[in-house]
């Protein structure tokens, strides 16, 4: 990795190696744990591929977990080889996404952030273009998620993330609380259109409606009866 100036623009992704067991366990209760892994590794290579398609971008990866159990663990890989990887630091999902935001300041000083996860594989280069153009005239762009989470955040100063320590995560007013949070730092604020995270059965069909052709709904395909979906 290496300094890439002010004007940079840097798509984050916080990602977790798709572990059978490990690996979206609330879907895991509906397919089980093979099923929601594949699922999870068919997700995170469509955010990748959507993360490397974003014009004027370098992709960094926060990463949690081990590949060489992982499914799909080659071909995640092959697309990391892409991208700078760091591994995530952190007790906390909070602490670890502070540090991420860290490691984009020192990796790339000066550069724009917009930072997602492998939950929002409907997400596309057009939308990630838009959160970083939109810091043009706000300090931070928020993607609500339809839990009352967030799918993204894009801020320009990365070092303005150190807010997330505070903020309790996975919770129905995260995405409020992150507001907040900025807010009380001094942020202006824009907005993202809401996305739904695939953490249930419940979630998928929506994603996989707006994600046709993708390895995300060709992996759903494979684990859910037609009756199903």
């Amino acid at each position: 990795m290496s300094g890439a100036g002010r004007h940079a623009r840097v798509v984050l992704v916080v990602a977790k190696a798709p572990v059978a067991g490990l690996a979206k366990t609330r879907l895991a209760e509906s397919l089980g744990s093979v099923a929601a892994a594949r699922i999870a590794a068919a997700a995170l290579l469509d955010t990748l591929d959507a993360a490397l398609a974003t014009p004027g971008t370098r992709t960094l990866v926060a990463l949690a977990g081990d590949l060489a159990s992982a499914e799909q663990g080659e071909s995640v890989r092959a697309l990391l080889a892409g991208c700078d990887v760091v591994a995530q630091r952190g007790a906390t999902f909070a602490e670890r996404l502070a540090h991420a935001h860290e490691d984009v300041a020192l990796a790339y000083p000066g550069a724009r952030v917009v930072q997602i996860g492998m939950d929002t594989p409907q997400v596309s280069p057009d939308l990630l273009a838009t959160a970083l153009s939109r810091l043009d005239d706000a300090d931070g762009v928020v993607g609500p998620a339809a839990d009352g989470g967030w799918w993204a955040l894009a801020l320009r100063d990365p070092r303005a993330a150190e807010v997330l320590r505070a903020v309790p995560m996975s919770r129905p007013d995260t995405g409020a609380r992150t507001e907040a949070a900025l807010r009380t730092r001094g942020l202006r604020l824009a907005a993202l259109p809401v996305l739904t995270d695939v953490d249930t059965l419940d979630d998928v069909n929506g994603a996989v409606a707006r994600t046709p052709g993708s390895r995300f709904a060709a992996a759903v395909a494979r684990a859910l009866p037609r009756t199903v979906l």
